[in-house]
């Protein structure tokens, strides 16, 4: 099992999770960003710098992705697509998501999409919260359990 981050908005608290859990576990986690980034020194920590663009690192982790791999991602899009390949995707709000959640996410966001083209102002994610944190801990840690065999 490898761990790939959707590094670009990702937030900081849930890269230094993943900073320990690498420390902790030994599992191989990969932050793909399109900008530099700062890691802790250890063997099992990757940072790649793709490319400026769209979709650069959406298309750099589905292209190295395999089935036993865990994405970290708030990208919708990118989370359908890895489970397309037959990874899993988890949101850094804690959120596992599945085949049938990812389409209803996709569904709103094409829906919240067309409001706001026709002029309709809403209000955007909310601001991440320390009970967003606190998910995302718990949710990596079983995923790691019920899924990491050494």
């Amino acid at each position: 099992m490898k761990i790939y981050v959707d590094a670009d908005s990702c937030p900081k608290p849930i890269k230094k999770i993943l900073f320990r859990l690498a420390n902790r576990t030994k599992i191989t986690i990969t932050f793909v960003a399109n900008r530099p980034m700062s890691a802790p020194r250890l063997n099992n920590i990757k940072t790649i710098e793709v490319s400026r663009g769209i979709d650069k690192a959406d298309e750099y982790i589905l292209e190295k992705i395999s089935q036993t791999d865990l994405i970290i991602t708030a990208d919708i899009p990118l989370a359908a697509d890895a489970i397309e390949k037959g990874a899993s995707a988890l949101d850094p709000r804690g959120e596992l998501y599945t085949r049938e959640n990812v389409r209803q996410r996709l569904n709103m966001r094409d829906f919240m999409s067309t409001m706001r083209a026709s002029g309709m102002h809403m209000g955007g994610a909310s601001s991440f919260s320390n009970s967003n944190q606190i998910d995302f801990s718990n949710a990596i840690d079983r995923y790691v359990a019920q899924n990491h065999h050494d």
